[in-house]
């Protein structure tokens, strides 16, 4: 079997990094008393070191952004990592705070090889910003020492990695470090030196534990592993290097955010129609902001104007310090249209119809739409009222034909018509709340060239009620 582990050494200072429009000197500051505990490229060719103190690294480096940061924040961005490496990887283990965990084997017939899988896992970082220390193992403690000692190499061959782990430094396992010392006072400052004694030697000297922990990095003792299992919904959450005060600045980091949702919503061949923004603050409690289209969507570029016009409305009550973004909601994906509003296709036509709604609603709120819908009454007044748009649509069939344009109230005909399209229709209706109708209804062309719908009441008056297009 081959492992192969991803080491991240600075996961928490890049995930900060992610919402940044430029590169700057950044570094994480944490402990009591503070110290610098992970630091980017642009820090460290100003001087700046693991291990300093605050004040030490910012005298070093203009402009030096230092982020306070909870260091066991960092497994919760683990689990994000491990979100998208699931994409290309069945069995993931999660070695918290830092680490991942892939059973490479067989994954090699399906990219293709080894190399393939590599390159593959290194494109991925380099899109999404991380900077990770791979190796390969034949053990899951060989990788990953291997990684953590950025000692790693993409390869299956057994010799080559059992070399690799027989010339590691002792002082790169995990032994805790009086261990390490005592061995250092025998003589053995490799490995390779250690694995050479034998069990019972070792467990005399280091204990059983210690003993137990050096078979699995051979392989000679059962090491299982706990697969991670990704969530059913999607949850990518954002904290911000400094405090965003307007609603705009939210819209870079949030992009981002929402390609990592269309990329998600491509390998599930699912749409997603409700998104949910959650704005935190340092002091207050929670924003939360829906996001709905009307009709499923997966495309980041139309999630990203709906956001737009959302927060153009919105006013922070006070600066965020992170963004969350959570689909709960997952539909099954529909053949692609187009967003032309007189498109050639019916689906092209109604996905024009739907963005453009789902524009008017992030603009204008979700209340100012409205459909009309039918009402169970045969009286033209009363047989229809406005619902909101996400309600839905009362369905019918052989209904009798009716103007689209129904005047607010019926106006005296001036006129005969020219010609009797269709008719009668007799409407009786009303008696039971007091606005009694009897109506004769007929469609009539007059002289004018208008398609009407008049009626004659029980009086022998004729009335226009509507025009047909």
């Amino acid at each position: 079997m081959l492992w192969l582990y991803l080491h991240f050494p600075h996961l928490l200072l890049e995930h900060f990094s992610q919402s940044e429009t430029s590169p700057r000197p950044m570094a994480l500051v944490s402990g009591y008393p503070p110290r610098v505990t992970q630091l980017n490229p642009e820090a460290a060719r100003a001087g700046v070191t693991i291990g300093q103190s605050p004040q030490t690294a910012s005298a070093l480096a203009d402009g030096l952004q230092l982020i306070p940061a909870d260091m066991e924040e960092q497994a919760r961005v683990l689990e994000q990592q491990a979100a998208w490496l699931y994409r290309q990887a069945a069995r993931i283990s999660l070695y918290p705070p830092d680490g991942l965990l892939v059973e490479a084997g067989s994954l090699r017939r399906l990219h293709g090889g080894l190399d393939n899988l590599w390159r593959t896992l290194e494109a991925e970082l380099g899109r999404r910003h991380l900077s990770a220390q791979l190796a390969c193992g034949s053990t899951p403690l060989g990788a990953r020492l291997l990684a953590r000692s950025n000692s790693g190499h993409c390869t299956d061959d057994t010799r080559r990695l059992r070399h690799s782990l027989d010339s590691l430094d002792i002082g790169h396992t995990d032994l805790d470090e009086r261990t390490i010392e005592r061995l250092q006072r025998m003589g053995l400052h490799t490995l390779g030196q250690v694995l050479t004694l034998p069990d019972r030697e070792l467990a005399r000297r280091l204990g059983p534990e210690t003993c137990l922990m050096l078979q699995k990095i051979e392989g000679r003792a059962a090491d299982p592993q706990s697969d991670w299992q990704p969530p059913p919904y999607f949850h990518r959450r954002l904290d911000f290097a400094e405090d965003v005060e307007h609603s705009s600045g939210l819209l870079f980091p949030l992009q981002r955010a929402l390609q990592e949702l269309e990329t998600e919503l491509r390998w599930r061949q699912q749409h997603t129609d409700t998104l949910q923004l959650e704005i935190r603050h340092r002091s207050q409690p929670v924003t939360s902001l829906p996001l709905r289209s009307t009709a499923p969507k997966h495309r980041a570029s139309a999630f990203l104007d709906l956001a737009h016009l959302k927060l153009d409305r919105h006013t922070l009550e006070a600066p965020a310090i992170g963004l969350s973004l959570k689909v709960r909601r997952f539909i099954g994906r529909e053949a692609p249209t187009g967003d032309d509003l007189f498109g050639d296709t019916p689906n092209a036509r109604d996905e024009a119809r739907q963005h453009l709604l789902s524009r008017l609603q992030a603009r204008l709120g979700e209340d100012a739409l409205h459909r009309p819908t039918l009402r169970a009454d045969h009286r033209p007044e009363q047989a229809w009222t406005a619902s909101p748009m996400r309600a839905m649509a009362a369905t019918a069939s052989d209904l009798p034909r009716r103007p689209l344009w129904l005047l607010r109230a019926p106006q005296p005909l001036q006129e005969m018509p020219q010609l009797w399209l269709a008719g009668p229709e007799r409407i009786s209706a009303g008696w039971w709340d007091g606005e009694r109708v009897q109506r004769d209804y007929y469609i009539a062309r007059l002289h004018s060239g208008q398609t009407g719908w008049l009626f004659r009441d029980v009086t022998g008056g004729w009335f226009i009620h509507g025009w047909f297009g």
